[in-house]
């Protein structure tokens, strides 16, 4: 047999209460975590840009010789 004394109307009303207090702070948390992660998206992509930017700035590398040769002071 269940135990009923759990579930009186009281009971109840504040286990609803408890359920959407909880579901408001997961709706509210949510909200704010898809804005942070929507502003490190918008973030991740401007570094990424100014990256490639930085990147097409840079003259091209200079060949300084054979990977072998001594250096000139030896």
């Amino acid at each position: 047999m269940s135990n009923r004394s759990d579930t009186t109307p009281d009971a109840d009303a504040e286990r609803w209460l408890d359920l959407d207090v909880k579901l408001a702070f997961q709706e509210r948390l949510i909200r704010e975590l898809d804005a942070l992660v929507r502003e490190f998206g918008d973030r991740l992509a401007k570094a990424e840009r100014e990256l490639a930017e930085l990147r097409q700035a840079m003259p091209p590398p200079v060949p300084l010789g054979p990977i072998h040769e001594p250096p000139p002071h030896y």
